[in-house]
């Protein structure tokens, strides 16, 4: 019965544990340091070169991962940002019903 040789299919020791970036990316732990705007430039750089196919397995799937790393950074800004328009909003709708001092 054959067997796979070592690293190949059937184990996981080949693939790496920490993903290489993507060409012209940084490391992972750099992405909580992006902004809305390089998370999600660099996650569209991520996509298009995962849609090409030209990539081996395992820069296909360090790939994916910082993909995933990216897509959640812009979704921590967006998170963000609409508890700040919550925020705003709530305050102008009190300020708005707050009594107002006319009788001076």
């Amino acid at each position: 019965m054959p067997t796979s040789p070592p690293g190949r299919i059937g184990t996981v020791a080949s693939i790496p544990s920490t993903p290489a970036p993507s060409s012209g990316g940084t490391p992972n732990a750099s992405v909580a340091e992006l902004s809305y705007e390089q998370a999600r430039d660099e996650l569209i750089r991520v996509v298009n070169e995962l849609e090409q196919g030209s990539s081996t397995l395992e820069q296909s799937l360090a790939l994916w991962e910082r993909g995933e790393a990216l897509a959640r950074r812009c979704e921590e800004w967006l998170i963000g940002a609409k508890a700040r328009l919550d925020a705003a909003r709530s305050a102008a709708a009190s300020s708005a019903h707050a009594p107002t001092d006319s009788a001076s």
